[in-house]
């Protein structure tokens, strides 16, 4: 994903728009919203998604003692903006170890989220079982927000979905057992409404979940 835009559904090659089709174009997927090249961790990365995008930058806000900020992706062009954001922080997992996040909005169909959980896409409603209780809860944006386990990924991986704001909220725990973070109901801020404060977000070094999920 770095250097050239990519699909966010496969990671590959696309085309830009030009004079057969009017809209960026992935080989296996058709018409998709581009993943923009992945640039490491800063405040200024940061800032450039925060004002492009027409969807929330979700960060767990303020961070889990000890977590980073470790990336961010955007799927979308000038044209038209962000229409998918993709937050990765890490820090000590709840068991141990280091934990990884990857915190995904998105719009309907765009298929980033599912990409970093590794099932079919683009949306997680096949995989969700929402007749049942939500088995996690954030707080995205002041609102209580259920979500519930995305099942048909691979197993060292914990993925939750629901919906926050009218679009997908997909939260990706590496490894599975970092899951137990999301019981802890995390407070999950927009960076787009943080103003100021996103000068204070700590950064670490870029996550390669982002580049390679």
């Amino acid at each position: 994903m770095r250097g050239e835009p990519s699909c966010p559904k496969c990671g590959g090659r696309v085309r830009a728009p030009g004079l057969f089709a009017d809209s960026w174009q992935c080989d296996v997927h058709g018409t998709v919203h581009p993943v923009q090249p992945v640039i490491p961790p800063s405040v200024e990365a940061l800032s450039v998604v925060v004002h492009r995008t027409q969807v929330p930058v979700w960060m767990p806000w303020p961070l889990p003692v000890g977590w980073l900020f470790t990336g961010v992706a955007c799927a979308g062009d000038d044209r038209h903006g962000g229409r998918a954001t993709a937050v990765a922080c890490s820090g000590p997992g709840p068991l141990g170890g280091i934990g990884e996040l990857i915190l995904v909005a998105e719009e309907l169909g765009v298929g980033l989220g599912a990409r970093y959980a590794g099932v079919d896409g683009p949306d997680p409603g096949p995989y969700m079982n929402v007749e049942k209780p939500p088995q996690a809860k954030v707080l995205a944006g002041g609102r209580p927000t259920p979500l519930w386990h995305v099942a048909g990924g691979p197993d060292d991986r914990a993925v939750f979905a629901g919906e926050a704001r009218g679009l997908w909220l997909w939260a990706v725990v590496w490894p599975e057992q970092s899951g137990l973070l999301m019981y802890d109901e995390l407070v999950l801020t927009d960076l787009r409404d943080a103003g100021a404060e996103v000068d204070l977000v700590p950064c670490g070094a870029l996550s390669p979940r982002l580049l390679e999920p």
